[in-house]
């Protein structure tokens, strides 16, 4: 190690160098960004060299700056798998796994997993932080959280995407809506019906688009959101439809809010895992983690109203 250096300080660094900029990079450290700018100051004394160039907008990371952050990034590694293995050598079980989840996984869906998770490891406990698509790979790549929990998931250069389960796509609509007594529907039902979809940056949006489109279908699209809450609540005023996972759906159903119609021709909704590359877990973060693989136990379908009675 570097004498005068300690990890909070390399911790920070790593922070600033991958949001670009010094205010988030102090944020994430729950500093001030004067205490940040400081601490960078401080290095850039200890080193002999200069790390950022400051004047520039998101700010540069110059080659010494490169070459400290790779060197940080190892040692922070290192000390972690350290910390596991100490953790191992001692049977300590307990800990903290942070988990990063797109809102439409639900939250009944991680109180069953925390439920589990908690009968197997009752010293540990699971932090779940609610994100969009990207900021939950964000965090990932960040060691803001141990695994990542999205739909479409996509490998990339700093991380591992793992299949976890398939949800069926319905036809979503109010129990008033003129579709809302069909036992089934084809996609050609949808056609010329006002439709709510997700906004277009969204993986899922392009996957139902591109469905449509294979089936000889074009909606009107009326409303576009970035969330199921919202679609669901839009749903309600007994305008429109849209196809949503099946699983966000049975509440609501359950209670007579909407309805949920099976396509004939199905479409699914992957989900996955994600993680950092070469990430060494702890104890409970791998139990979490095996737990998630398991085989998924038989779901009850969602509940289907009858309109008739």
């Amino acid at each position: 190690m570097i004498r005068g250096v300690d990890l909070s300080q390399l911790h920070l660094f790593k922070d600033i160098v991958q949001s670009r900029s010094i205010s988030r990079g102090a944020a994430l450290n729950g500093v001030t960004q004067s205490a940040a700018s400081q601490t960078v100051q401080e290095l850039e004394r200890l080193l002999s060299v200069q790390l950022l160039d400051r004047s520039r907008r998101p700010l540069e990371v110059l080659p010494a700056g490169r070459l400290f952050y790779d060197f940080g990034r190892e040692v922070l590694r290192r000390h972690q798998e350290f910390l596991i293995c100490l953790e191992d050598l001692r049977g300590d079980t307990g800990g903290t796994v942070k988990v990063a989840a797109i809102y439409s996984v639900g939250i009944s869906e991680m109180a069953r997993l925390e439920k589990d998770f908690s009968r197997r490891l009752p010293a540990a406990s699971l932090e779940v932080s609610y994100l969009r698509p990207e900021k939950v790979y964000q965090a990932v790549v960040d060691d803001r959280a141990d695994l990542g929990l999205v739909s479409y998931p996509e490998p990339t250069r700093d991380v591992v995407a793992l299949p976890w389960r398939e949800e069926p796509m319905v036809i979503a609509c109010a129990p008033g809506h003129p579709l809302a007594g069909a036992v089934s529907l084809r996609a050609e039902d949808l056609a010329r019906v006002e439709f709510i979809g997700f906004d277009e940056d969204l993986p899922i949006s392009r996957d139902v688009e591109r469905f449509l489109r294979e089936q000889g279908v074009r909606v009107r699209v009326v409303l576009r959101f970035d969330n199921i809450q919202s679609m669901k609540e839009a749903l309600r005023l007994g305008h429109a439809v849209s196809l949503l996972p099946a699983p966000i759906l049975r509440e609501d159903v359950a209670e007579g809010r909407l309805r949920a119609i099976p396509l004939e021709k199905p479409l699914f909704r992957p989900l996955g895992i994600i993680h950092r590359r070469r990430r060494t877990f702890s104890r409970a973060a791998q139990v979490f983690l095996d737990l998630l693989r398991e085989p998924a136990a038989e779901t009850e379908p969602v509940p289907v109203v009858d309109v008739a009675g």
